[in-house]
């Protein structure tokens, strides 16, 4: 019975994600709010300094999650898709907040912060058209995965 407890109570490390398309695409969506963090923080800018910050805790949870494997043991939401909702409001969100940040800086930072925001405005509708592309809707287990190795 103490194996049995062991195997409950230890948690697998998902370090092949990090290699994988989508992982590098959580990573540099990671660095280039990152950047548009420090950007914002360094032009005192509150109302960018926030919103930064809430997407930058947003994405890092997703990405703890997918890399601890909590999506398979946290079965009462479709994870991807949550992941899908994240990623479109949070590009349109970036694209309208970047817009505001490059059309009314005062400091160059704000300006700097702003064209990170586009970078990451662009990454978040990748990875959205990525996992809306690899969720299916009405087909056979079977037929999805065979789509998704062509």
């Amino acid at each position: 019975m103490s194996e049995d407890q062991n195997k409950q109570m230890t948690m697998e490390v998902n370090t092949a994600f990090l290699k994988s398309k989508r992982g590098i695409l959580k990573e540099a969506e990671m660095g280039t709010l990152l950047v548009a963090l420090i950007c914002f923080c360094v032009a005192p800018a509150p109302k960018y300094i926030t919103a930064t910050l809430l997407e930058f805790l947003i994405t890092s949870l997703l990405l703890l999650l997918y890399m601890l494997k909590l999506n398979k043991r946290l079965t009462f939401f479709f994870w991807p898709l949550v992941d899908v909702f994240n990623s479109t409001f949070a590009a349109v969100y970036f694209i309208i907040l970047s817009l505001l940040a490059v059309t009314t800086y005062t400091v160059t930072g704000t300006l700097v912060g702003g064209i990170a925001g586009f970078l990451t405005a662009g990454l978040l509708c990748v990875d959205s058209f990525t996992l809306f592309k690899n969720i299916t809707f009405n087909k056979p287990r079977s037929e999805a995965q065979n789509e998704d190795k062509q």
